[in-house]
């Protein structure tokens, strides 16, 4: 056994990149491999802002989880395309502020499952669970859930950089709608997702990641991730920047990312 095989499952392949790696490593990470690396570092010389972006977005999804449990009193997320863990999981930030939440997380990555005793850090007024299983699944998704979640009562449906490997002919916006027709009024969605209309690197960085993935992403303009909220009302400021949307300080505010986020309410 390759000692980079050491402790991992079988159906993991570690000889081409995979995306969910190749985030971990721009995120400071250790799960991530040789072509995860040559991946990660090949996208970096065509967008040279691309780590700092990716921390950016990082750092909406807890900007976005503490104005969930802070301002809009929600006490349960359903966190689909979790990633690998890394600091500040939707949980960790949750339950800083409200130690009763609830959250299910999701996601298809072999390695991220090896990972996800990671997510199952639960304080004891609260919980924590995780699902093996694709995005497009929705159904088992939502009848997942609901043994966490009661699905009767609010809930946070967290899309954070997992749209952008939807290919439109599997019918993102279509996937959106089946989630959130399954929680009630006074739900909430907050997506990020990778821009092709903010600057020429941005749009560059999807084709050199493509060069190197089996899985292939694509990067989106605003329009076509504000047809993700169709039906919803942003929360203000609305489909932005994710350094614009509320930023904490001057920092959170320059960071260069070029990524669309949003939060919106159904109401």
């Amino acid at each position: 056994m390759s000692p980079d095989r050491e402790g991992l499952p079988p159906d993991i392949d570690i000889s081409v990149a995979h995306v969910a790696r190749v985030y971990d490593y721009w995120l400071g990470g250790k799960t991530n491999f040789a072509p995860d690396r040559i991946a990660a570092q090949a996208a970096a010389r065509v967008a040279p802002h691309v780590v700092e972006g990716v921390r950016g977005k990082r750092a909406f999804l807890a900007r976005a989880v503490r104005y969930l449990v802070g301002q809009a009193g929600v006490r349960q997320f359903l966190d689909i395309g979790t990633g690998i863990p890394a600091a500040d999981n939707t949980h960790e930030v949750a339950q800083a502020q409200a130690p009763e939440c609830r959250v299910f997380y999701v996601d298809n990555d072999p390695i991220v499952l090896a990972h996800a005793r990671a997510l199952l850090t639960s304080g004891s007024e609260g919980a924590t669970d995780y699902l093996d299983e694709d995005l497009r699944n929705v159904a088992e998704i939502v009848r997942a859930a609901a043994g966490t979640l009661d699905l009767t009562k609010p809930v946070a449906v967290m899309l954070i950089g997992i749209l952008h490997c939807i290919p439109d002919e599997d019918d993102p916006a279509g996937i959106v709608r089946r989630l959130m027709d399954a929680v009630p009024a006074g739900s909430h969605l907050a997506i990020s997702h990778p821009a092709t209309d903010i600057n020429t690197p941005a749009r560059n960085l999807a084709s050199r990641m493509n060069e190197f993935m089996p899985i292939k992403v694509r990067f989106r303009s605003r329009t076509e991730v504000a047809r993700f909220f169709e039906g919803l009302e942003l929360v203000e400021p609305g489909l932005v920047r994710v350094p614009e949307w509320r930023p904490d300080s001057d920092a959170d505010r320059a960071n260069p990312a070029t990524v669309w986020g949003g939060v919106a309410r159904k109401s």
